[in-house]
């Protein structure tokens, strides 16, 4: 009896797992940005807000996009605002990226696509990226 459960409970994480990775991703419900965009955390996510000055969306782009397990989803620098797509190392996780230039600033939306919380890893990768960015 306990054999099976154990065999169940393994299937069902295995069929989790290959969904979390497998499960179609739509460009047009991830590719936006809030009204307002402020420094603050989420519960599923974070904001930033930064001054960039010209070729600013150009320098993050090319920060984001050596960040491993990340690839743009939609957008581009030169329509002003491009969504990345983040996977979690061990199980797959997908966790969206918005960044829009406006005007001299940058304002960068991170946040899960799975569950409530994230545990602050989107405003920790927002965080990374920020100071990067500074150097």
């Amino acid at each position: 009896m306990i054999k099976w459960l154990v065999l169940g409970a393994i299937g069902i994480a295995v069929a989790l797992g290959v969904y979390v990775r497998l499960a179609p991703t739509n460009p047009d419900q991830w590719h936006e940005m809030p009204g307002a965009v402020t420094n603050r955390d989420l519960p599923g996510g974070a904001m930033r807000v930064v001054g960039a000055g010209e070729g600013g969306l150009a320098r993050m782009d090319e920060i984001i996009r050596d960040t491993p397990r990340t690839e743009v989803l939609a957008g581009s620098v030169e329509s002003g605002m491009v969504t990345y797509v983040t996977r979690s190392k061990v199980f797959g996780f997908p966790d969206y990226t918005t960044v829009r230039a406006a005007g001299p600033q940058l304002e960068l939306y991170g946040r899960l696509r799975f569950g409530k919380s994230d545990m602050g890893v989107n405003a920790a990768r927002l965080d990374r990226w920020l100071k990067a960015f500074a150097e």
